[in-house]
């Protein structure tokens, strides 16, 4: 499952997209508003956590746009103790829940898988192409009806794939959704993973699903 974090505070930020990694998310992260917004508007989330006070776009205002344009990715707000006007305004905007700062990270994972279950019965449980499936709720990934074992990363990174399918995925773009922005980057981790999972995945099957891109980076997609 794919989740977007909005927060200034750097230290926080890379803290929270570590953790968020771990637990198997795939992880977009911004540091203000008006990228937050640009991605939401790029890409589909399953859950948006988003600091009140950001530079350039506030939280309030960046809930307001998109669920005038009926986005209704759950949003988890983080908030400053003394910001009860702002927690309730966010509630009343649209946002689905909240957490007071300081917070435990184990409090934070807690309330994003309860919004995500919520979601659960109201989005697609599956994602697929061809004849390769990723069930969310159970994390079994198949393929031609066989089933496919997947390190952690390795299912982050289909994913990551499936839900920008046909879409062109540059290596710096794989390396900070998988590894995250405080990974150190090297040129060949990215190869690394992605050949590990066209071993499992691609190598005894007839149709290739992930293809490079000669000096851009992969697309997962049927080749028609």
């Amino acid at each position: 499952m794919k989740i977007l974090i909005t927060e200034d505070e750097l230290r926080l930020l890379k803290m929270l997209a570590r953790r968020l990694s771990e637990e198997g998310f795939v992880v977009d992260t911004a540091k203000d508003g008006k990228v937050s917004l640009h991605l939401i508007n790029t890409y589909k989330y399953d859950c948006i956590i988003l600091d009140i006070m950001l530079p350039g776009i506030d939280g309030l205002s960046i809930i307001k746009s998109i669920r005038a344009k009926k986005i209704n990715t759950p949003i988890l707000l983080l908030t400053a103790k003394s910001s009860v006007s702002d927690r309730v305004k966010g509630l009343e905007t649209g946002a689905d829940d909240y957490l007071i700062k300081p917070f435990s990270l184990e409090e934070l994972v807690a309330r994003i898988k309860n919004l995500l279950r919520r979601e659960t019965l109201m989005i697609v449980n599956e994602l697929s192409i061809s004849d390769l499936t990723l069930n969310i709720s159970t994390r079994e990934v198949k393929r031609a009806g066989k089933i496919i074992e997947l390190t952690t990363k390795e299912y982050a990174l289909l994913g990551y794939f499936l839900r920008n399918k046909e879409m062109l995925l540059t290596k710096a773009q794989i390396a900070e959704n998988i590894w995250n922005y405080d990974f150190k980057y090297d040129s060949n981790i990215v190869e690394v993973y992605i050949n590990y999972l066209r071993s499992k995945m691609d190598k005894n099957f007839k149709e290739r699903l992930i293809h490079n891109v000669r000096g851009m980076g992969y697309v997962m997609k049927i080749k028609k």
